[in-house]
């Protein structure tokens, strides 16, 4: 039991690997609390994990992650354990990006991850430990992908530098960067229908050296690892859980 009397706190964790972590943290005797913007998968997962409370909250409205941290203050006190997984997704070649797609993508992966983690480092303390999902969108190139991979290109480099300010504080911040994971993230995609998905896999499939899509609960695992204790001597890692496919292409 490596979280057992943590205060855990998931932003974007009613759905996909969000949720697949609230789960483990949970079996593992963490006190968890959760974000998601949809009110019916919030109740579904919360009505799934024992004592956990999920929380209405879009990661783009640093207000209302701040809300949510001050309810948690006001109830444990604090935050153990923080795991910053909300994001979107966004294809489009550059003649196709819109300011307002940029904008949208770039206020959830990035300015909205920056500020929940001032937001929620304000109430760590000492041995605290944060994983922010990254994604091998960052490490290389894919075409239609440019707004999405300067997103976590962007927070890839941020969080490497809060990993060195938190450094004094006691408090390790690593990332997970998934490759091709299937989520619902992977079906909201703005602008592909579900023939454009099923070729989006298709083509991901064929160049991943296992030949398979990840599931949420391999890249849960990998997040639980660097939060854990296990982890005890890692920060500023962007641990890539892609079935290989930056490493060995």
């Amino acid at each position: 039991m490596r979280f057992e009397d943590k205060v855990v706190l998931v932003l974007g964790g009613n759905s996909g690997m969000g949720l697949a972590a609230v789960q483990a943290f949970a079996a593992e005797g963490a006190k968890v609390h959760f974000t998601g913007r949809n009110p019916d998968t919030i109740a579904e997962a919360e009505a799934s994990i024992p004592g956990g409370k999920g929380y209405q909250s879009d990661i783009a409205d640093i207000t209302a992650t701040e809300a949510v941290v001050a309810q948690i203050e006001a109830s444990d006190g604090r935050i153990d354990v923080l795991y910053i997984n909300a994001g979107v997704g966004g294809f489009a070649p550059l003649e196709g990006i819109t300011e307002a797609d940029w904008d949208h993508v770039h206020s959830i992966n990035l300015k909205g991850c920056v500020f929940a983690l001032q937001k929620a480092v304000r109430i760590m303390g000492e041995g605290g430990s944060i994983v922010v999902t990254g994604s091998i969108g960052a490490h290389g190139p894919l075409e239609g992908n440019g707004t999405y991979a300067a997103a976590k290109a962007g927070l890839a480099m941020a969080m490497k530098v809060f990993a060195k300010e938190l450094l004094p504080r006691k408090i390790r911040l690593n990332m997970v960067s998934p490759g091709p994971i299937d989520t619902p993230l992977l079906h909201r995609n703005p602008g592909m229908g579900p023939e454009d998905v099923a070729r989006l896999k298709e083509m991901m499939i064929a160049n991943i050296p296992m030949h398979r899509m990840g599931e949420s609960d391999e890249v849960a695992k990998a997040v639980l690892f660097l939060a854990s204790d296990d982890a005890s001597f890692i920060t500023g890692a962007d641990l890539l859980v892609d079935g290989g496919l930056i490493e060995l292409s």
